[in-house]
C-alpha cells in the first residue's frame, strides 16, 4: 500500500532524471551530423582546389577539349555557391560527372599520361576521392543513428521539445552511379 503512494512520485522523478539524458543525446547526435558533414565539406574543398590544375596539365595536352573543361568549372562554380546541403550534394554529384569526363579524355593522350605533374596531381585524386567516400560514409552513419534516435520513443519527443529537424538527409549517389563504366584498355 506504501509503494503505490509514492509510486507517481517515483515516476515523475524517474522521468525528471532521464530527461536531460535523452535531450542531450539529441543534442549530441546533431553535433556529430554536423561534424561528420563539416569534414565531408572539408573534402569536397580538397578536391575543389585540386581540380584547377589537373585541368589546367591537362588542357596542355588537349586544348580542343573546351566543352569538358567548361562543364569542369561549371560543376565546381556550382559547389562553391550552393548553400543548402542538398544542393552541395547535387553539386558534388555534378562534379564528380565532370571529373569522369575529363578523365576519359586522359585515356585518348598517351603522352599526358606520362606527364610527372599529371601522374602527382591524379594520386592526389586518387586520395582525396577515398578520404571523401570515408568521411561521406561516416556522415552517413552518424545520419543513421541520429534519425534513428528521433524517430523512435523517447527521442521522437526530446527532437520535437528540442525543436530538432525530425530527419536529416543522407548523402546518397548520383543516379548514373549505379551503372558499371566501361573500362578500354587500347
Amino acid at each position: 500500500m506504501r509503494t503505490r503512494k509514492y509510486a507517481p512520485i517515483l515516476i515523475i522523478l524517474m522521468a525528471a532524471g532521464c530527461g536531460p539524458c535523452g535531450y542531450n543525446r539529441i543534442v549530441n547526435e546533431e553535433q556529430q551530423v554536423e561534424a561528420a558533414w563539416s569534414q565531408v565539406e572539408n573534402q569536397l574543398q580538397r578536391r575543389a582546389d585540386l581540380i584547377p590544375n589537373l585541368v589546367e596539365v591537362v588542357k596542355g595536352y588537349a586544348k580542343h577539349e573546351k566543352g569538358v573543361f567548361d562543364d569542369v568549372a561549371n560543376a565546381r562554380a556550382a559547389l562553391a555557391g550552393a548553400g543548402s546541403r542538398a544542393d552541395k550534394i547535387n553539386a558534388s554529384n555534378q562534379l564528380d560527372g565532370a571529373i569522369s569526363r575529363l578523365l576519359v579524355i586522359t585515356e585518348n593522350y598517351p603522352q599526358l599520361k606520362a606527364d610527372a605533374n599529371f601522374g602527382r596531381l591524379m594520386d592526389e585524386l586518387a586520395g582525396t576521392e577515398n578520404r571523401l567516400a570515408v568521411e561521406r560514409k561516416r556522415y552517413n552513419e552518424a545520419v543513421q543513428q541520429y534519425n534513428a534516435d528521433v524517430r523512435g520513443i523517447p527521442g521522437a519527443w526530446w527532437a520535437k521539445i528540442g525543436g530538432f529537424p525530425q530527419q536529416k538527409d543522407y548523402f546518397k549517389a548520383e543516379a548514373g552511379a549505379k551503372a558499371v563504366p566501361k573500362v578500354s584498355f587500347q
